[in-house]
Order: structure tokens, then C-alpha cells, then sequence
């Protein structure tokens, strides 16, 4: 999930059980308005569920399309170590939601 503030900030959320290893549910990022959509970028950090030491900071950069209740776009993500050294990356996704509505 997406959360876009009107100041230009976002969180980003997504199912803590998505990995059984590492914990990496939450991140942190700022957007802006451009030709057609959103551009954005995320940090999220990910520890060890077991020792809950530091394992990586993703770095996750985004466009996506806003139509009524729907947007799609895609991602990149990239990952570094506690020295800032790329460890994996850049990583490709496709994005697919719908606005949570009351």
C-alpha cells in the first residue's frame, strides 16, 4: 500500500509475512506531479528476524499512472549493505492497485 501526503511525502507498507527471513514491511519516501503520473522514490531497511541485525537499505524508485481508482507503473529497486555497496540490483516490478475508498 501507498500513502501520498499533499507535502510530497509517502509511506509505503506491505504484509510483514512476505518473507519468512528478513523483515523489510515498511518504507519511507517523497513523489512528485509529473507529464501523466507520479515519479517517486522509497528507502526501506531490512533486518534479520531471527538476530534482527541489519541486513539492507533498498532503495526503490517508481513512476505510476493515476486513472479514477486505478494505477499501474513500475519500479526499480536497488540494495545496499551497512557500507553502502551494492549488493543486488537494479531490480524490475510491475505495479497494479486500486484506491482504498471508504
Amino acid at each position: 500500500m501507498f500513502i501520498f501526503h499533499s507535502d510530497g511525502t509517502m509511506l509505503q507498507t506491505n504484509p510483514d509475512a512476505g518473507d519468512p527471513n528478513t523483515s523489510d514491511s515498511n518504507g519511507a519516501g517523497v513523489w512528485t506531479l509529473v507529464a501523466g503520473g507520479i515519479k517517486g522514490k522509497f528507502v526501506e531497511v531490512t533486518a534479520d528476524r531471527t538476530t534482527r541485525r541489519f541486513v539492507s537499505r533498498g532503495e526503490i524508485s517508481f513512476v505510476v499512472h493515476v486513472r479514477g481508482d486505478s494505477l499501474s507503473g513500475t519500479a526499480s529497486a536497488i540494495f545496499y549493505d551497512e557500507e553502502g555497496r551494492q549488493t543486488r540490483g537494479p531490480l524490475s516490478a510491475t505495479l497494479e492497485g486500486r484506491r482504498v475508498v471508504p
